[in-house]
């Protein structure tokens, strides 16, 4: 499988470094625009991008105008990084078609969290389509998850859940973060309904439910013990 290849346009070298390193450990190709003027050029030039992750502030073009030029041709997804937490930023960005926007200073490994949930949306990923740790198998492109073997019936916010869980295992995923990735923005529900999903998700994955370990105060990991 190509990786797949993201635009990270950040007029900071050491935050777009931080980014690219990030990316490529999760198996990503990574290209890098220094200014807005240079990522439209970039953009234009190949035909290849599955995603841009693009700063809000920067010279010659900021965020805002290199998204208003790129939403003429295209529906490739945007991730908007800011350094502001203004409420009517985060609104204009999703009125120019940001798919999310995410506040510095955040986690590099949110970020790919975030990265691959959107890809996974759009039909594109570089996961693969069976995952397997500690004896589950999912199969994502049959919908189908076993345990040991033995198959067992999830809903399908239970499948993508513990699909989440699975590619982001040893990561401590905040209630929020998981609203986000598997929910998504136009969910308006609340933390309960992630803890009710995931009461019913270790119950039916029997002893392999202690793999979901719960962090106090803050939401949920998935970690197999060696």
């Amino acid at each position: 499988m190509d990786a797949l290849k993201i635009l990270v346009v950040d007029d900071e070298s050491r935050m777009r470094k931080l980014v690219k390193d990030f990316l490529v450990r999760d198996n990503f190709e990574v290209i890098e625009a220094a200014d807005g003027e240079e990522a439209v050029d970039l953009f234009y030039s190949d035909k290849n991008i599955a995603l841009i992750i693009l700063d809000v502030m920067m010279p010659k073009m900021d965020g805002w105008e290199v998204c208003r030029e790129i939403r003429k041709n295209s529906k490739v997804p945007i991730i908007m990084l800011t350094a502001r937490g203004d409420e009517r930023d985060e609104l204009l960005g999703f009125e120019l078609g940001v798919d999310e926007y995410i506040s510095k200073p955040f986690s590099p490994k949110i970020l790919v969290a975030r990265v691959e949930a959107i890809l996974r949306r759009t039909g594109q990923t570089n996961k693969e389509d069976v995952l397997s740790l500690g004896g589950i198998v999912v199969d994502k492109a049959a919908h189908q998850v076993t345990v040991e073997g033995s198959p067992i019936e999830l809903s399908f916010k239970e499948f993508e859940l513990l699909s989440y869980f699975i590619e982001n295992q040893g990561i401590a995923l905040s209630r929020e973060k998981i609203l986000n990735s598997v929910w998504n923005y136009d969910y308006f529900g609340d933390a309960r309904t992630i803890d009710t999903h995931v009461k019913k998700l270790r119950s039916k994955l029997g002893e392999k439910g202690e793999y979901i370990k719960t962090v106090w105060g803050m939401g949920y990991k998935f970690e197999v013990e060696e």
